[in-house]
This record gives C-alpha cells, sequence and structure tokens, in this order.
C-alpha cells in the first residue's frame, strides 16, 4: 500500500468538519452538504478518530468546538477559502490559460 503524500483525514471528512464547525449545528451542515445528520456525525467521528482529540463538546442537539477544534476550523477555514479564491480565478480566466499561484507554482516544482 502506497502511504498518503499528507497525513490527512478525507477532504470529505474535513469539509463536514468545516461546516459543522461554522454552523456549529451537524444539521445545517448535513443541510448545506446534502447529506443527513448521521453521515456528518460520521465524517466528524473519523476525523476524531485520525487526530486522536474530540473536535466538538456535544450537549444534547447542540455542539461546542473544543479548543482542538477551533485550531483546526482556523487553518481548515483558511485554506478552503483560497481554494475557493483559486478556482474562481481559473473560472473566470476568460482567455483560456490555466494560471497557477505562486505558492502552488512552488509546491509542485519544489
Amino acid at each position: 500500500m502506497v502511504a498518503r503524500y499528507y497525513d490527512l483525514p478525507s477532504l470529505t471528512a474535513l469539509t463536514a468538519f468545516e461546516a459543522s464547525a461554522r454552523h456549529l449545528s451537524f444539521k445545517f451542515a448535513a443541510s448545506e452538504l446534502g447529506v443527513t445528520s448521521g453521515e456528518i456525525s460520521r465524517q466528524i467521528k473519523a476525523v476524531e478518530e485520525h487526530l486522536g482529540v474530540p473536535l466538538f463538546m456535544r450537549r444534547g442537539t447542540s455542539v461546542i468546538l473544543t479548543s482542538a477544534g477551533k485550531d483546526i476550523y482556523s487553518g481548515l477555514a483558511g485554506i478552503l477559502a483560497k481554494a475557493s479564491d483559486v478556482v474562481t480565478t481559473i473560472k473566470r480566466d476568460r482567455s483560456g490559460n490555466v494560471t497557477m499561484p505562486p505558492a502552488m507554482h512552488s509546491r509542485r516544482c519544489g
């Protein structure tokens, strides 16, 4: 088996976590992503198991981010926002040329 290049949970699980953290609700995250609350819960559990720490404190139907949850959300939200900016830039490029931001260029060439 080939080792993953990045030691990260799946992008699906990270997306579920980000939406849940942003809304502080598994229900709203599920609605946004078009899945069930149970699926969101399973994805969050996968991220928590990968990291070995809880990311949410569950209180009835509400959730609160733990310190680790706040840390990963802060970084993940910025990364996803940057990825969204790159995708938007590529989509808006009317010339048909795909440009690569310098940070991505150095990563691919390094």
